[in-house]
């Protein structure tokens, strides 16, 4: 059987999640989805609030992914521990809340495994190795289907997490940058991957904030307060096709939303 997967890049701010909540029922009939996984790191500018994660969920998010922002509404910490469908970093240390990986029903009994790390580049190195982390999580999860998010900042670490984990997992998708990569491909062994799947948010933006307050960091002027920038948004995405037979990706492809 072949299973399709939604991947949707990070959702950024109010104007996000609503445009999110527009596109996504009409993208996953339109692509035949069977399992969407979308990253909500951003949803509430900096982290994801409860309401924000049932707006998501209700857009038909099976999976909320999460990253370096997972404790920027800390309020959120109760839902990370009693809703198994929201995953924190894998890799951040075992003593905080949530979960980092689980498995979950697929269509025609196929398990779908969903696993989500950070990366280490530029980014937090207080957690743990994510090579190693995956390692000892793919030896737990029992699943006919893998997929995972990386959320990280330097390609070359979502590249060479790509190609160490070639074959033993189905998918590989890199989030963070909120730019959406060219560069997808089934590597060698049957993993669908690429390095940014871009974001859910404002398009007349830097990063999904208004530009001036970008341009004023560039120029060294006074810290300002992020806020989110206003205007018409987009939806990235990538579908990925997988032969729950071999569990290998047969194609992945962009399905973006304007």
């Amino acid at each position: 059987m072949l299973i399709h997967i939604l991947a949707v890049g990070d959702v950024v701010s109010q104007s996000g999640v609503q445009f999110l909540r527009r596109k996504l029922p009409a993208l996953r009939k339109q692509t035949g989805a069977h399992f969407t996984v979308v990253n909500g790191e951003n949803a509430a500018g900096v982290g994801l609030t409860t309401d924000d994660a049932w707006d998501i969920f209700d857009s038909g998010a099976d999976v909320i992914t999460l990253g370096n922002h997972t404790w920027g509404k800390i309020r959120i910490t109760d839902f990370l521990e009693e809703n198994r469908y929201i995953l924190r970093p894998a890799n951040y240390p075992n003593r905080l809340p949530g979960r980092g990986w689980n498995v979950y029903d697929g269509p025609m009994g196929i398990r779908i495994g969903v696993v989500n790390l950070i990366g280490r580049v530029e980014m937090d190195p207080n957690v743990d190795n994510p090579f190693t982390v995956a390692d000892g999580v793919l030896k737990q999860m029992d699943a006919d289907i893998i997929l995972v998010d990386f959320h990280a900042e330097a390609t070359s670490e979502k590249l060479a997490l790509g190609w160490y984990l070639d074959g033993r997992v189905s998918a590989m998708w890199g989030t963070h940058t909120h730019v959406p990569t060219a560069d997808l491909k089934i590597l060698p062994k049957g993993t669908g991957h690429l390095c940014d799947l871009g974001m859910t948010g404002p398009i007349h933006s830097v990063l999904g904030i208004q530009p001036d307050i970008s341009i004023n960091k560039f120029l060294g002027g006074l810290p300002r307060k992020y806020e989110p920038a206003d205007g018409p948004c987009r939806l990235d995405a990538v579908l990925f096709t997988i032969d729950s037979k071999t569990k290998k990706c047969v194609e992945l492809r962009r399905v973006d939303v304007v």
